[in-house]
């Protein structure tokens, strides 16, 4: 993002011709909001040159660059790094929270936004309904809680083993749920039964399940961002692959499906790219250039 500074020596001609030019870079200017897991790594965490190369030159063409990720902040930092953004916004916890970017900033970003939710009616809901999944919660202050000793790449931190009513007295940013012993039909059979309320999750290739505050999604805080920054609709670009993209994009005036997306991901899609392992998200982002 440009930021239009004035000295007080600059002619009118100058400040002319600065607005006009920061005037054609926001009308040229693109908002494009990037998953990760699936979509700029593999299942493997990891990045290929092709896409990292890809993803640098759009930021360094002056668009928006913004991850929107399921993945908590501190496992969401080091790819924000390796794509090269210092300033914008990202988006983590599947909106759940907006991060600024600065390299001014203590450690290079603040946290802006964070939507918390108490998470006990849908774990007591779940817990009855799949007793052998292991459950874990991030709190406000970013911890987090988990049965069982549940770790995950995902979480950018360990998580502490509590007791469940522990993780029901707390607040939540973003509630995980895994088996290792039911299908993702099984767990939407689960969620349908159970009719899960107050809350939004989506379920993922696995047998996982993310639960954020009600109408909190990618999509939201991006269109708080979007709204922010005055860039329109039809210039807005989104690329994902997961059941945690559908809103997403839906949202994005341009909204691509990674190519190994489920069915219904690809439904909302505008158009489909080729699958992470054949470098999709490279495909794309060299057609912004």
């Amino acid at each position: 993002m440009t930021t239009l500074t004035e000295s007080s020596v600059a002619g009118n001609d100058d400040r002319r011709e600065t607005e006009t030019n920061n005037t054609e870079l926001n009308r040229h200017r693109l908002m494009v909001a990037l998953d990760v897991d699936g979509t700029l790594v593999d299942h493997d965490g990891h990045m290929s040159p092709a896409v990292r190369e890809s993803a640098q030159a759009v930021v360094e063409a002056g668009h928006e660059v913004m991850i929107a990720t399921g993945r908590s902040l501190n496992a969401t930092l080091p790819i924000i790094e390796k794509i090269g953004v210092e300033r914008g916004y990202a988006v983590c916890c599947n909106g759940g929270v907006t991060l600024r970017l600065h390299p001014e900033l203590d450690g290079g970003y603040e946290v802006i936004h964070k939507a918390t939710f108490d998470p006990a009616p849908a774990l007591r809901a779940l817990r009855e309904r799949l007793p052998s999944a292991k459950y874990a919660l991030e709190d406000a202050d970013g911890n987090f809680l988990s049965t069982e000793r549940f770790q995950d790449a995902s979480f950018g931190v360990e998580a502490i083993g509590v007791d469940f009513q522990t993780m029901l007295d707390a607040m939540a940013v973003r509630v995980v749920v895994f088996s290792t012993e039911n299908t993702p039909e099984e767990f939407n059979e689960a969620i349908e039964h159970i009719g899960l309320a107050g809350v939004t999750y989506s379920v993922g290739w696995t047998a996982w399940l993310d639960i954020a505050a009600a109408g909190v999604t990618k999509a939201s805080a991006l269109e708080d961002l979007r709204l922010q920054l005055g860039i329109d609709p039809t210039r807005t670009v989104a690329v994902g692959d997961g059941r945690n993209d559908i809103e997403m994009l839906g949202w994005a005036g341009r909204g691509v499906a990674m190519g190994q997306a489920p069915e219904e991901v690809i439904a909302v899609a505008d158009e489909v790219t080729k699958s992470v392992y054949d470098d999709g998200a490279a495909h794309v982002l060299r057609s912004l250039l």
